[in-house]
């Protein structure tokens, strides 16, 4: 087999590989018959293309044979690629160009060898880019030497691959107020405010010290806290082979070795005092008692100025109970939706609108009852624009049971129905599981402050379960337990 030697400069230049690949592949010589070279190396024939047996033979020598094309797909993945410094990589982005000719979908093939090891070599420039992004320092030059009034920067960094090119237009968009230039083993960057000039010659390491080091390092000192020290994520984050370049570096050791004693030192220190709610939400014996409103008005105007947890942060507003302060009966729900938090009212989304439904079937009218939930404020996580809804924590609960107290004692109900697991927690802590109350009545309380229960599902529940079988039973289970309502509904309030 003939076999031909191509020679090209050791640079992230694609141009010129793509020119010499489209003239193999024109030709249909296959990968195998190819040798890839380095300009420079010790295989360097000064870009003369050899056969084994006769002799010096050039590429343009062998006939057209058919044309060649690549995707835009292609042409970007081996773009990417070619910045690796890895010695192979040409003959790997032919070899894929090759097989691409014969199969289009090829990219697509996430487990074949040479995608595979394409895509972790982009990975790795990738990588080094961001690296490089992080980790240069800029140091300035002397004032001599500044150009109509702009400060001039240097520095010195020392890439893995062939990247200059790519993370360019960052540092010229970053620091397009000032002039400055970035020399590596692999090139060089110049800005002047006008031009960005990408260069592939070497440079060698410059003298670097601008007399700000020690400023430097006396800020990276006091800034460093040793309650975070993490050496594996420092090195992660930071490897060995940068710290030489960094002025801050050489103060690691020693700030790691104290970190310890200093840990101690802050800990034997008298604390800071806590944030307020913080303190609130660590149990429910150190909740502030708040004084009895007899008034909704009143009590109103309190839930909506609370911060007793971080949930009041992100909601829209506070949700208050509605309903006649006569009512016989509340019903308790766990928390505000989407709906409610906008609409600043208690029931009035899909869950609201099965209760509603559900009331009606059972003769109950919905104006007669209190309503109120456990927790004042919505708590949801966002997933693009929508808000997902989260059931609250036992710290938001018992931050907001003084407020469910409070329209208790305003209220007096004589039945109080807990819709869901968390108002039942909310009502009588952790006790009994939801399954055991559900669908049950009983009394609580003593003397004066004796009040009948009930606990049913909650209506979001019946929404999720669909219109499976089990929905269609606990549906009628959740009707039955609210025409035990009608009971209370026509008893005079004692």
């Amino acid at each position: 087999m003939t076999r031909y030697v191509l020679i090209l400069e050791d640079s992230a230049a694609f141009e010129p590989w793509r020119e010499m690949a489209r003239a193999a592949l024109q030709r249909a010589i296959p990968p195998e018959a190819l040798d890839w070279r380095i300009q420079g190396g010790e295989t360097d024939l000064f870009g003369q293309q050899t056969n084994d047996s006769d002799g010096m033979v050039a590429l343009s020598d062998s006939p057209i044979l058919k044309s060649a094309t690549l995707r835009a797909s292609c042409i970007a993945l081996l773009r990417d690629m070619l910045c690796h410094s890895d010695p192979g990589r040409f003959a790997l982005a032919y070899r894929i160009a090759w097989r691409v000719q014969g199969n289009p979908h090829l990219l697509d093939v996430a487990t074949d060898a040479d995608i595979a090891k394409a895509r972790i070599m982009i990975r790795q420039n990738r990588q080094d880019c961001h690296k490089m992004t992080a980790f240069v320092r800029f140091r300035e030059l002397p004032a001599q030497v500044e150009r109509e009034g702009r400060r001039r920067f240097l520095a010195w960094f020392e890439p893995q691959h062939h990247i200059l090119e790519r993370v360019a237009p960052f540092f010229a968009k970053r620091f397009t107020d000032m002039d400055w230039m970035i020399l590596t083993p692999r090139g060089s960057i110049r800005w002047d405010g006008k031009d960005l000039v990408c260069s592939a010659e070497p440079c060698e390491q410059p003298e670097l010290d601008d007399g700000f080091g020690d400023l430097w390092n006396t800020y990276y000192a006091s800034t460093f806290n040793p309650a975070r020290v993490r050496t594996k994520a420092m090195r992660r984050e930071m490897p060995g082979r940068y710290w030489k370049n960094l002025p801050e570096t050489r103060l690691i050791p020693q700030l790691v070795a104290g970190a310890e004693a200093r840990v101690r030192t802050m800990a034997e220190q008298a604390p800071l005092p806590a944030p307020a709610f913080h303190e609130r939400l660590r149990s429910r014996d150190n909740l502030p008692v708040q004084p009895l409103l007899h008034t909704p008005e009143d009590l109103a105007a309190k839930i909506r100025i609370c911060t007793a947890c971080p949930l009041h942060c992100a909601a829209t507003q506070a949700v208050v109970g509605e309903g006649p302060v006569e009512a016989r009966i509340m019903v308790v729900g766990e928390q505000p939706g989407d709906q409610e938090d906008l609409a600043g009212r208690p029931f009035v989304g899909p869950a609201g609108q099965v209760l509603q439904e559900a009331l009606e079937k059972a003769g109950v009218d919905r104006s007669a009852l209190y309503l109120t939930n456990a927790v004042k404020h919505f708590r949801f996580r966002l997933q693009g624009r929508r808000r997902i809804h989260q059931s609250p924590d036992e710290a938001h609960v018992a931050a907001c049971r003084p407020w469910l107290e409070q329209e208790i004692a305003l209220v007096r109900p004589k039945l109080i129905v807990s819709l869901g697991a968390t108002a039942l927690k909310a009502l009588d802590g952790p006790g009994r599981a939801m399954a055991e109350r559900r669908g049950t009545l009983w009394t609580a309380g003593e003397g004066e402050n004796t009040v009948r229960r009930l606990a049913l599902a909650h209506p979001s529940w019946l929404l999720r379960l669909g219109e499976s079988a089990q929905g269609e039973i606990e549906r009628q289970r959740f009707g039955e337990g609210l025409a035990r309502l009608r009971d209370f509904c026509g008893r005079p309030k004692v």
